[in-house]
């Protein structure tokens, strides 16, 4: 299966993230080596605009067949736009026809080759169309509210008049964490969803998941990564 890693280089909330080092390597070395490590991954790129993003992935195995165009670029480029791109022009190099493909963000540094393949296996098993992961909500969904431009707080309308209870006592909520998608061309070409009837949830453990966002993200990744070196 082709796998795609999309890495642009404008990060607003932590700047050149992509390549920042974490535990002794790039950010983006992490996702690409377990790509690369994965059995059932056949080829690996990265789609970037960024030249030492390029030279980084390259370093660490990976295909980088083309710079992004521009248009693809900004802050509201659509990824969905990035990923067709991607497959249409490996589909174009090959003259082979894709219909399925995986995404791997860059961002999820804890997510390893085993969860790559857990995830190909389910995604076999089950016969579905695509497969996202998830982590369990860090609280559930009546929980959540809203705050007004005037300051006052009002229900999300997520269980809108369910009482407030103990968060053991609520339903299990999960959200999709970033770290695995296998998606559907002809899905995503004409319905441009990663979502259907038949998408799979691959569930991961919340400490796997860490998503780097914000600069509080890069410490607490690296923190969980040097405690795992240091358990080995």
């Amino acid at each position: 299966m082709l796998c795609i890693i999309p890495a642009r280089g404008g990060s607003k909330g932590v700047p050149g993230k992509n390549i920042k080092e974490i535990c002794g390597k790039p950010l983006i070395a992490w996702t690409i080596e377990a790509a690369k490590k994965a059995k059932g991954i056949d080829r690996v790129i990265v789609t970037t605009d960024d030249e030492a993003i390029a030279n980084v992935a390259r370093e660490y195995g990976a295909e980088v067949p083309f710079m992004r165009p521009a248009e693809l670029s900004s802050d509201t480029a659509s990824a969905i736009d990035v990923y067709l791109h991607a497959t249409e022009f490996v589909m174009s190099e090959t003259g082979q026809q894709i219909e399925k493909f995986m995404v791997l963000l860059p961002t999820v540094p804890l997510r390893n080759e085993k969860h790559i393949e857990e995830a190909l296996a389910q995604f076999e098993a089950d016969g579905a169309t695509t497969l996202i992961s998830f982590a369990e909500a860090e609280v559930p969904a009546s929980w959540y509210h809203k705050l007004d431009e005037n300051g006052r707080v009002h229900n999300a309308g997520f269980g809108q008049g369910i009482t407030m209870t103990n968060r053991q006592n609520n339903e299990t909520y999960i959200v999709p964490n970033g770290a695995i998608y296998i998606l559907d061309y002809d899905l995503l070409k004409t319905k441009r969803t990663y979502y259907c009837d038949n998408t799979v949830a691959y569930i991961m453990k919340r400490e796997d998941s860490i998503d780097i966002d914000y600069p509080i993200d890069f410490e607490f990744a690296k923190c969980l990564m040097q405690k795992r070196f240091e358990n080995k």
